[in-house]
């Protein structure tokens, strides 16, 4: 059984992306690589701690990536940032084009139905995104993408129990600046991205665009389709984004900014691979694993559209102020066809939907013994969705009706409140000391309405929540107040959480060139509501992370940076949805329970070496052991989920200058050990695997033309980054059918090798 998934199989994204770093000026990319060229190590600062400082006297666990870096190794979604951060999985999600599973250290959230919440945050210039649909984002002029990793409870809030990943936008530098950048490549690829800036009043008042349009034909192909005239194209991609900005310098203390930017995202719903054959269909299993089957119509559709509005005010050389509004809507209907066949046997049409506003004001302090970072912190969000499993060839089979249609629907809305404030205390030229808190105040309110419909439904056929459906049939209200017993509901389900996290932490500078550090922090993830609740539930509590870490930070040259970090972690309190006593895979009543506690220990080291002017070597590598301490799960857990034990990164980077302008080499290979994709299953187990990429970069003389040529996964390695498994096992080990009737034991891929050629112009 194991074996069988391990293998490549025998028997036979899009994501939200827009370039990063599309209009890197020579300027920009001098400042970052300088250093390097003298044959130094480059100085690299960072926000890890909501102000500007040095990586090295940072004392937390964190990669940064800067904007040179990612167009060298033309990384262009935030999926491909996984390779350079030990222990920190990012992997585009199952069925979706968008959706983004997220782990560090073992800790993240599998499922992306609204109501559960993210265990590693996202932030596009401290603006926190909520919602994992629409994740897989890079930014039009990103800075740098930064990786925390750890609980940062205490200045990023909820929901970062693993951690917390920026990106960093890049501020205008006051001139007028364009780029335009083509690229074409593997599968006919073909892109178009253009930025630019512009001055509208000289030193003061600034314009900013950005433009990208990103198409790709699909890696493989739906097979069969019980739907006519339809694009058969699987892991294709079409998309477009956009992106304005406007920044205003009132004085030498007064900093305004306000952006808006819009994706959409039309790739196709994304098939998955058949490990097995279907029990129901003469389909067999694809010679491909992009290749698939499906009878739901493969269109699929992310709309996300936000802004936010910062003022940065320097008070005086100590005190700044800052206060960051934003707002943000997002909107996916998708076609997820679990079983991938062409007959109705587990299809799952579904929308999303999102909304979220925040506030907050920050009072930063730098003094000669003290710095203190503080806040208060206002959000208000709502996440509603629904969806229909439509199993219709079982409700034909089994009671002779037109079809049988699982419909779901509901709303997780959130208020919460917070107030934070760290300082760090210089107590002599060599100790610090850091100590921090946190304390959360949230309310949060759930309706669900789940029942079964004896046809086949889909959520476009006009169903209204907490309402009798057009054809006459009532859908409940499970969760929430259903007092009249007429489906409309009177009141939500509400309860309130709140939660104080806090974080200590001790630094040591034993000379100029080397930080030693521990630390204590926690972190919470948001009590919440069943999404898919079939009775009225209570709410389940929080998780929460206790987390220590010890670590050096060492330049021990001016070529040699070493940078290693210990952890140990303890996870209580974990959510989990679990079937009924039934204990069976065709059970449809799950409850959401806190069941589960484990805990890791593991190490995380970065070593950067600068061999010559022109020759640089990187390694990152990541080690985790894990233990399950409480096991109350049904089924039970026996492992964590797409985390495996090691990951590893090497990569070289020479630079060549000639009269035909200055070449980068860049050639690397990325490591993962082998990695369970599901908690409570080994069904789906990804064997180890190792990538390769290779990059070379031209930039002419003046900066103005440049040119860069990437091959990645030249191997050509087939890996599991998501899956389904409603299957059950015989005492013999056999399998047997599970909901919906058939073996539904399906693997979705990463990318296959591509190579792809990029030219660009810049003034």
């Amino acid at each position: 059984m194991k074996t069988i998934m391990n293998k490549k199989p025998q028997l036979a994204l899009c994501a939200l992306a827009v370039g990063a770093a599309l209009s890197v000026g020579a300027q920009v990319q001098a400042q970052e690589t300088q250093e390097a060229k003298e044959g130094k190590l480059e100085r690299i600062q960072v926000t890890a701690r909501k102000t500007t400082e040095n990586l090295q006297e940072v004392p937390i666990a964190v990669t940064s990536i800067g904007a040179a870096e990612l167009r060298e190794k033309g990384i262009s979604v935030i999926t491909e940032i996984q390779q350079f951060s030990p222990n920190t999985t990012l992997q585009t999600s199952r069925g979706t084009n968008s959706t983004l599973t997220a782990f560090i250290r073992g800790v993240g959230q599998q499922d992306p139905l609204w109501g559960y919440e993210p265990g590693v945050g996202i932030y596009i210039d401290d603006v926190y995104m909520a919602r994992p649909q629409g994740a897989v984002l890079d930014l039009i002029d990103v800075e740098r993408i930064e990786v925390l990793r750890g609980p940062q409870g205490t200045l990023y809030g909820k929901n970062t129990i693993g951690g917390a990943i920026k990106y960093v936008t890049k501020e205008m530098t006051g001139g007028t600046e364009f780029n335009a950048e083509a690229t074409v490549g593997s599968y006919a690829q073909r892109d178009i991205k253009l930025t630019g800036q512009l001055p509208v009043i000289d030193d003061k008042l600034y314009v900013g665009f950005g433009f990208a349009d990103l198409n790709r034909d699909g890696f493989g192909e739906y097979l069969q389709s019980a739907l006519p005239n339809q694009d058969r194209e699987n892991y294709n991609k079409d998309l477009w984004a956009a992106r304005f900005d406007v920044e205003f310098r009132a004085s030498d203390d007064l900093f305004v900014k306000f952006n808006y930017d819009k994706t959409k995202d039309t790739s196709n719903a994304k098939g998955g691979y058949r490990l097995l054959p279907s029990l129901l269909t003469n389909a067999p299993v694809p010679d491909s694993v992009y290749d698939s089957y499906t009878s739901l119509p493969t269109s699929n559709l992310v709309e996300l559209e936000g802004y936010s509005f910062m003022v940065r005010y320097d008070y005086n050389d100590a005190f700044q102020f800052k206060y960051i509004a934003s707002h943000r809507e997002g909107y996916s209907p998708t076609n997820i066809d679990f079983d991938n066949t062409a007959l109705d046997i587990f299809d799952v049409p579904a929308e999303y939907s999102d909304e979220n506003s925040t506030h907050e004001l920050q009072m930063n302090y730098v003094g000669e013994s003290v710095n203190v970072v503080s806040g208060l912190y206002i959000y208000d969000g709502e996440s509603c969705g629904n969806f229909d499993a439509i199993l219709g060839f079982l409700g034909r089979a089994a009671f002779g009706t037109p079809g049988l249609t699982r419909e779901v629907t509901g709303c997780n809305n959130s208020e919460s409140t917070a107030v934070y404030a760290q300082a760090t205390f210089q107590m002599t030229d060599e100790l610090s000391m850091t100590a921090g808190g946190r304390y959360t105040d949230e309310e949060k309110t759930a309706i669900v309405n789940n029942g079964l419909v004896f046809a086949n439904v889909y959520p476009s056929s006009g169903w209204i929540p907490g309402y009798t459906r057009p054809d006459g049939q009532l859908v409940p209200t499970v969760l929430g107040s259903d007092l009249s017993g007429d489906g409309v509901l009177d009141a939500p389900k509400s309860q309130d959480w709140s939660r104080f996290t806090p974080r200590l932490g001790i630094e040591y500078q034993a000379n100029e060139n080397t930080m030693l550090f521990a630390s204590f922090s926690q972190g919470f993830k948001s009590g919440t509501f069943n999404p898919r609740a079939t009775i009225n539930e209570e709410g389940v509590n929080p998780e929460i992370v206790d987390s220590y870490e010890v670590g050096v930070k060492a330049d021990l040259t001016d070529n040699l940076r070493t940078n290693v970090t210990l952890f140990s972690l303890d996870h209580k309190d974990r959510q989990y949805v679990g079937f009924g006593e039934g204990n069976s895979a065709t059970d449809l009543q799950q409850v959401l329970r806190n069941v589960a506690a484990t805990s890791a220990k593991g190490v995380e080291a970065e070593v950067t070496f600068v061999a010559t002017d022109d020759l640089t070597f990187n390694l990152a590598y990541g080690y985790i052991d894990e233990k399950i301490n409480k096991n109350n799960s049904i089924p039970p857990l026996i492992g964590l989920a797409n985390t495996p034990k090691s990951t590893m990164n090497m990569s070289a980077n020479y630079v060549i200058d000639s009269d035909m302008g200055t070449f980068v080499l860049n050639a690397g290979y990325y490591h993962r050990s082998d990695y369970l994709l599901f908690e409570t299953s080994n069904l789906l187990e990804q064997d180890a695997y190792g990538l390769v990429n290779v990059s070379v970069n031209w930039e002419s003389q003046d900066g103005d033309w440049y040119a860069s040529l990437h091959g990645k996964n030249l191997t050509d390695e087939e890996y599991l980054v998501g899956g389904y498994d409603f299957v059950g096992i015989a005492d013999d080990g056999s399998y047997l059918p599970g909901l919906g009737g058939d073996l539904t034991l399906i693997g979705y891929y990463g990318d296959p090798r591509t190579v792809h050629l990029t030219v660009g112009y810049r003034f």
